[in-house]
């Protein structure tokens, strides 16, 4: 399988890119995985053999198909032969479902497809995420920004987070003391806004940080920053400023359980192959 891959990334003159193109869920190549179901959908319909791990063979049934020169082996054509149609859940006869059609004749992969619902539905959650921290109070979304910089590990198991709560605080909302003497600690800023946060914004939040001698900093929005805000923190000496826009900021919630709960677990598995190694001594 492994040359096979090689041979057919080779004939589709796949650039270096596209070879090394991953799955978002997954360390594995988008490529090999498109490969590997190509090769369960043969197999399934008698056209290839699977002698031994790893390793694939045209059967006497594939060697008959080519002999047909059809103009293309795809899931459809797939759907002439018994062993498919049982593979995808058909009875042989049954007529056609078009919705089914147009799925398993996805350019996508079953994985691929998982994969994509995966990414919609976290967009989803990310903007209601967004919807509704821009609608709740000034006060409580700076203590949701101090709650998630702790889910993260932020403050340690000894640390100490607070917010300010009070205004003329030269900018600075909460602080997480990373240990018990707070000899290190963590300034935030947090800007519920609409519009864009620009530099002037930033550089008011590093001369605050200064009031109790800090040299860490994070200044989290729900919108976005500016170029010019962006710019300015690339060139702060001294200080280490690090700025969360709302997508950002979106992503680390759903990801440390801040805000959001799970709703249902999808486990997928594959065979194991050590399982199935057995001890030639």
């Amino acid at each position: 399988m492994h040359d096979l891959t090689e041979t057919l990334a080779s004939h589709f003159k796949l650039t270096k890119e596209q070879r090394q193109e991953h799955l978002p869920s997954g360390p594995q190549s988008l490529f090999y995985n498109r490969v590997a179901w190509a090769k369960t959908h043969l197999k399934n319909a008698g056209l290839i053999e699977n002698p031994v791990r790893g390793k694939v063979s045209i059967s006497d049934v594939g060697r008959k198909v080519l002999l047909q020169k059809p103009a293309a082996i795809n899931c459809r054509f797939l759907k002439q032969f018994s062993s498919y149609l049982k593979f995808i859940g058909q009875m042989p006869g049954e007529s056609d479902d078009v919705e089914a059609d147009v799925a398993i004749e996805s350019t996508q992969t079953p994985q691929e497809l998982m994969d994509t619902s995966f990414t919609t539905l976290q967009k989803i959650t990310a903007d209601e995420l967004l919807t509704r921290l821009k609608s709740c109070s000034p006060s409580f979304f700076e203590h949701v920004v101090v709650q998630l910089l702790r889910a993260m590990g932020y403050g340690g198991v000894d640390g100490d987070s607070s917010v300010t709560g009070k205004s003329g605080d030269g900018g600075i909302d909460g602080i997480i003391k990373e240990d018990k003497l707070g000899l290190d600690v963590v300034c935030i800023q947090a800007k519920r806004w609409d519009g864009p946060v620009g530099r002037p914004v930033i550089q008011g939040f590093v001369g605050s940080m200064d009031y109790i001698r800090a040299k860490k900093g994070v200044i989290l929005t729900t919108s976005q920053f500016t170029k010019e805000a962006l710019d300015f923190v690339d060139r702060i000496e001294g200080k280490k400023v690090v700025l969360i826009g709302g997508s950002k900021l979106a992503q680390l919630m759903i990801e440390h359980n801040v805000g959001v709960k799970p709703t249902k677990l999808y486990e997928l598995k594959e065979v194991s192959n050590d399982y199935f190694d057995e001890d030639e001594g």
